[in-house]
């Protein structure tokens, strides 16, 4: 072998070792997640009050990627693990049903898993009223108030009209009122409230309150 083959291979090796290490150092680079950092999330199960008991696992995935400086460091797709801290059934007279959730991991598509805690942010609604209490991290119904008072109304209304035709007076439709209006009201006394439901696919937004270091 000639010299200036020789020097040639050696500045190739050379070459090789340097991409080597800068690839080495860039995987061992670490990354850090700064507070005030949303993510989109989607429940690859299904939960609601009705059923759901303290501990219960509550599984689901990133929809939206998390980058720092460029980077992506937690890509769409990535599964977030968490469980139910806490639950209530909506009552019959009062109380509203609340689900809280607390967020433990994340497993990265290369398989590590890191502990992961953001809190919630919003919620999809569902066509109800739930949405997320910032100050507990849960998520809470709405009140049942309207609908209640609508039940109360229909049952007075069919009261009334059943009244009417069969007295076929006013009399008769007042009383027919008074006892729909009192049908109506034991119906809302035996009846739940709505209840927190989440599908499957639902999008919760979560916020990270403090940094999370990844390496």
């Amino acid at each position: 072998m000639g010299r200036r083959t020789a020097f040639a291979f050696g500045a190739a090796a050379g070459v090789l070792v340097v991409a080597a290490c800068a690839l080495t150092a860039s995987a061992g680079e670490s990354a850090e997640i700064p507070p005030g950092t949303h993510v989109l999330l989607r429940m690859s199960n299904s939960i609601t009050t009705r059923t759901a008991q303290n501990g219960d696992y509550v599984y689901l995935r990133t929809a939206s990627p998390i980058s720092v400086s460029g980077r992506t460091v937690v890509p769409v797709g990535s599964y977030v693990q968490g469980i139910v801290s806490h639950v209530r059934r909506s009552g019959r007279v009062s109380g509203r049903a609340e689900l809280g959730i607390r967020l433990e991991t994340v497993t990265l598509p290369r398989g590590e898993v890191l502990k992961f805690s953001p809190r919630l942010s919003s919620v999809d609604s569902n066509r109800t009223d739930q949405k997320v209490d910032r100050s507990e991290s849960a998520i809470k119904q709405g009140g049942s108030k309207g609908r209640d008072t609508g039940q109360v109304v229909i049952y007075a209304g069919r009261g009334a009209a059943i009244g009417g035709i069969a007295d076929r007076s006013w009399r008769g439709a007042g009383i027919g009122a008074g006892i729909g209006s009192a049908v109506g009201l034991a119906t809302v006394l035996v009846t739940r409230g709505r209840e927190v439901e989440l599908h499957q696919g639902s999008a919760l937004d979560v916020v990270f309150d403090r940094p999370l270091l990844l390496q």
